[in-house]
Formats: C-alpha cells, structure tokens, sequence
C-alpha cells in the first residue's frame, strides 16, 4: 500500500472487514462485488454509505473492502467501522464529524451466550407443580 491507500478494520458481532480508502473517482466493492449486489438490502447499503454522506465525499473515494464471518447485518456493521476509520486516518480534520454521529464506536452487542438447564440464553423449561 502507498502512503494515499489508508486501510482500517472494523467489526461487529462475529464479522470482520478490512477497508482500504483512496482519493479517487468513486469506486466501491465488498468482497469484489457492488454494495448492491453483495449486501441485497437498501437498508443495509444505506447503512454503509453513511460515513462517506456524513463527511460528504460520496463519490470522491475508491474504497475497497474485504469482510467475512457472520451475517450481513453484521457485515454491514463492520464494513461502516472500517469505513469511518479509514476516512478519520485519511483526513484528520473529519474525525470530530465522525465521531459525533457515533461512527467510530464499535458496537459492543453480541449473542448472549446459553445457560445449562435451560433451552436457549434467557428462556427457561415450563415449570410443571403437578
């Protein structure tokens, strides 16, 4: 990577995704594919263009990501964090943009694990008297 490529990791839940951002024309690709056709969700690919509307540079960066594990909400979740960070690396200036919509912190929730003697993490067996 030369010193224009700026790359970040985010996470979310059991997904990992790299970011690597560059000045450029305004290109995008999750795992070599379009935002579109890899997230299949409008919500989802709105929820990984909101760093670059909140910064305004939506056409103005080459961004490529590589994400894996988990589900594609969590992807998308990662591929935000990734996103953010490598734009608050690229331009330092924007970082307070960033972090006052919340952009640069992880999101800490995750399944809760299951107990013993019960089905799943919280539900419990049916109590019987008789």
């Amino acid at each position: 990577m030369t010193e224009t490529t700026f790359a970040a990791i985010g996470r979310r839940k059991e997904s990992v995704a790299r970011a690597a951002v560059r000045v450029g024309g305004g290109t995008f690709h999750i795992n070599d594919k379009t935002p579109k056709e890899y997230l299949k969700r409008d919500v989802l690919v709105d929820q990984v263009n909101i760093p670059m509307q909140e910064t305004e540079t939506l056409g103005k960066l080459d961004i490529v990501c590589q994400v894996k594990g988990g589900g594609l909400t969590g992807q998308a979740g990662a591929v935000r964090l990734a996103i953010s960070r490598a734009i608050a690396k690229l331009d330092p200036d924007l970082r307070p943009v960033l972090r006052k919509r919340g952009l640069l912190t992880r999101d800490p929730r995750a399944v809760e694990r299951k107990k013993y003697g019960q089905p799943k993490a919280r539900k419990r067996y049916q109590y019987s008297k008789r």
